[in-house]
């Protein structure tokens, strides 16, 4: 009997953890669409200001002052289209990051 109120005690803990990563995921702010790609920046992030971007599986981070990739396996091609995308709008990035306030940006032309 110990067991199940155990089992049923982590089962609720596992299902809370899951909500509030949903909630998280949810209402993480997309700053900007384009060609398949989706970049947002997690303002509960530490560390460097970076933003994410997600193409299909894939996924890169890149710092916002360099724009090199410090984490991922986004291939070459849509790590150039997120590289020109973001020299336009390095400046926004950043300010967004200081002021932890998004707003959407232009995809490439």
């Amino acid at each position: 009997m110990l067991e199940l109120v155990l089992l049923s005690a982590a089962r609720g803990a596992l299902l809370l953890d899951i909500r509030a990563s949903l909630r998280y995921q949810l209402s993480v702010p997309v700053i900007a669409r384009f060609y398949g790609i989706t970049v947002k920046m997690y303002f509960l992030d530490h560390g460097v200001p970076h933003f994410h971007a997600v193409y299909g599986e894939f996924n890169g981070v890149f710092e916002v002052s360099t724009l090199k990739m410090i984490e991922g396996d986004l291939p070459v091609r849509a790590q150039r289209l997120v590289r020109d995308w973001a020299e336009r709008y390095r400046d926004e990035m950043a300010r967004m990051w200081q002021t932890q306030e998004h707003k959407l940006l232009p995809g490439l032309d």
